[in-house]
């Protein structure tokens, strides 16, 4: 996609058909979640007709579009972004900030972690810099991208068990991702990512890209307590108004069996 100005300046009608066709519709099929006429869709494509500030956020709304995208879309269409981008450590965001806290804290001496929406750290708890023993620490200079930590031959891999795997795993959540967002940042990740050197470990063959797909994928990590068995969630804000908070997630890992329980627990009392 172009930058946020061009992409402002190009005609609204031009955002909703990317969007629909993004998201695979037909303008019979969006005009039918919409419940508006196909030839009033079709009109707002072409720029026939211009649509209200309600209007565009309806469709915006049936499209799952992200709310930074959203913002884009109301000044095309003429109108001022509603949507407030707040740092997190905002006083308006104090509450939000404080809840991520107690959510990471809560978690231990399971890791937990904060990641904004090209997969940034944000925050994690002590959990985290647990299993960094050995990394690169170039890897840790700056802000911290966590695909390309876990992924890179001077990150996590090497210590990864079912690297492949868990590759495929994050790929397949990637390319999702850049389904729903359109994001280029994420488009040039990925492309980075899938370009790494995979060393060969014996094991099962990874699952294809519609196997992944609502399976749990196991993290097998090597530490200096044994193998740590681990699968993850992730949570987001509920009906988030702020740009900042709809793109933050929490990515919670936890035993997969008592033995890794008991590892990640003697981790924390060493350290």
């Amino acid at each position: 996609m172009m930058n946020a100005q061009a992409s402002a300046a190009r005609p609204v009608g031009d955002h909703l058909r990317e969007w629909r066709q993004r998201r695979r519709l037909s303008q019979l099929d969006l005009a039918c979640e919409a419940d508006i006429s196909t030839r009033h869709l079709s009109f707002l494509e072409t720029g026939r007709s211009k649509p209200s500030r309600d209007m565009v956020l309806h469709l915006a709304e049936r499209l799952d579009i992200p709310l930074r995208e959203r913002n884009l879309l109301l000044v095309a269409a003429g109108f001022a972004p509603i949507f407030a981008e707040r740092t997190l450590d905002d006083p308006a965001l104090r509450a939000a900030r404080q809840a991520i806290d107690l959510v990471l804290a809560g978690h231990e001496p399971f890791p937990a972690l904060a990641v904004d929406r090209h997969w940034t750290l944000v925050t994690a708890n002590a959990a985290v810099g647990r299993l960094l023993a050995g990394v690169d620490p170039a890897q840790l200079a700056g802000p911290i991208n966590v695909l390309r930590l876990s992924l890179h031959p001077a990150g996590l891999a090497p210590r990864i068990v079912n690297l492949r795997e868990w590759r495929d795993h994050l790929l397949f959540r990637l390319r999702r991702q850049i389904e729903l967002t359109a994001d280029p940042v994420l488009e040039a990740l990925l492309a980075e990512l899938a370009a790494y050197p995979v060393p060969y470990r014996p094991g099962p063959k990874p699952a294809n890209d519609h196997e992944q797909a609502g399976v749990i994928v196991p993290f097998r990590l090597e530490t200096a307590e044994g193998l740590l068995d681990l699968f993850s969630t992730t949570t987001i804000f509920g009906t988030p108004i702020d740009v900042t908070l709809s793109e933050l997630a929490i990515e919670a890992f936890y035993p997969a069996d008592a033995a890794t329980g008991e590892r990640l627990r003697r981790l924390a009392s060493k350290a």
